[in-house]
């Protein structure tokens, strides 16, 4: 019997909102299986919207509530152009699973109260489509002392566990690794920026909305003292669980570390390219000396990012999720719609190892149709 979901996602690039289309089949050991997926254009102003809301401002409340339903409205009309791209009723649809827009996220150690937040009402969103949403994931497990974050391991876990020590690192606008152990542990955290930065550099110096391939990254040189200077921020020595955003890794934070420096622009993207492999690889390398590197998001496509990790991992077997069943342009899609049934079946949905919560929970808000 179909068991179909929908999930939803606007990363830390907010480029797009990925949606997919997911049949998990057989409810013992479900196999999610993509039967649509899209990535819905985000309107130029609605990205300049959620941009200057990541930092703090004047009349935050106002536009954050503006910008929630908004969002709403966007994640909604992502999921009608979904089902009829696919030809399915809202009625087939059991859940969906949205993670929203984050525009803060301030976990434990960054604030005397941590908490995070996501916008895309959720109320909207089942009011516009007509089907059961699941939202606001993260909170739960902040609420139990964890970061909030990364919550794609318990996912993880789920599709590619096995015998061998296996690690998934994410590059989305930030990126953060699952680490999953042959004896059946699971750890995992932010290790530092994938793709924000890189992405702001080309656009502020070419017009361009991201690096095609790695190209502009490849034909620079990265820096020595550039790259020391970035590497030299305490994020990257602190030990997990920890998460970051936009709040720690943007472009103040490049161009402090840029101060004095006679750069040319390609270099400062080759240097930025090898801060993202290099903070990978170090996770990699504190995890096992070996084994098998499952790579998803934007950054599975960015040929010369991979080239730098390939370098920096010489025994690790490097590939996409997709040769292990999954396309690495839609696993964090996926991993919100299989959140979205976890909290319908009454299932956990976080993991402790690797938030620091103090136990499992259950995950999410349910907003029934």
């Amino acid at each position: 019997m179909p068991d179909l979901y929908i999930g939803l996602m606007s990363g830390t690039s907010v480029d797009s909102i990925d949606a997919v289309l997911v049949d998990f089949g057989d409810e013992d050991k479900p196999k999610p299986r993509i039967l649509t997926a899209l990535g819905h254009p985000i309107h130029p102003t609605l990205r300049d919207a959620i941009l200057a809301l990541c930092a703090p401002g004047p009349s935050e409340l106002d536009r954050a509530g503006q910008l929630d339903r908004q969002l709403g409205q966007a994640f909604a009309e992502a999921t009608n152009t979904l089902l009829a791209r696919a030809g399915v009723k809202p009625g087939e649809i059991t859940a969906i699973g949205s993670h929203g827009q984050t525009v803060r996220h301030r976990p434990p150690g960054a604030v005397a109260t941590p908490f995070t937040v996501q916008l895309g009402d959720p109320n909207t969103i089942a009011a516009l489509t007509g089907i059961t949403t699941v939202a606001d994931f993260r909170r739960r497990d902040m609420a139990l002392g964890g970061q909030g974050a990364p919550l794609m391991p318990a996912f993880h876990r789920a599709a590619f566990a096995t015998d061998c020590d296996r690690a998934v690192v994410n590059i989305g606008g930030m990126a953060n690794i699952t680490e999953l152990a042959a004896d059946g542990s699971v750890h995992g955290y932010d290790t530092g920026p994938g793709n924000a930065l890189l992405d702001y550099w080309i656009n502020l110096h070419k017009g361009q909305p991201f690096d095609r391939d790695g190209a502009w990254a490849a034909s620079g040189r990265a820096n020595p003292e550039l790259l020391n200077r970035l590497l030299a921020d305490p994020y990257f020595a602190a030990r997990p669980p920890k998460s970051t955003g936009r709040e720690t890794f943007n472009a103040s934070w490049l161009e402090q570390a840029c101060s004095g420096l006679e750069l040319a622009p390609p270099d400062v993207q080759a240097t930025l390219a090898e801060v993202t492999a290099a903070s990978i690889a170090e996770a990699v390398h504190v995890f096992a000396d070996g084994g098998e590197l499952l790579i998803c998001g934007g950054g599975a496509k960015n040929k010369d990012l991979l080239a730098r990790l390939r370098r920096r991992l010489p025994t690790w077997s490097i590939a996409d999720t997709g040769t292990y069943g999954i396309d690495a342009d839609w696993l964090e899609a996926v991993g919100f719609a299989w959140l979205a049934r976890q909290t319908l079946l009454g299932l956990p949905g976080n993991c402790p190892g690797v938030t620091g919560a103090r136990e499992e929970s259950v995950l999410g808000a349910i907003h029934p149709a």
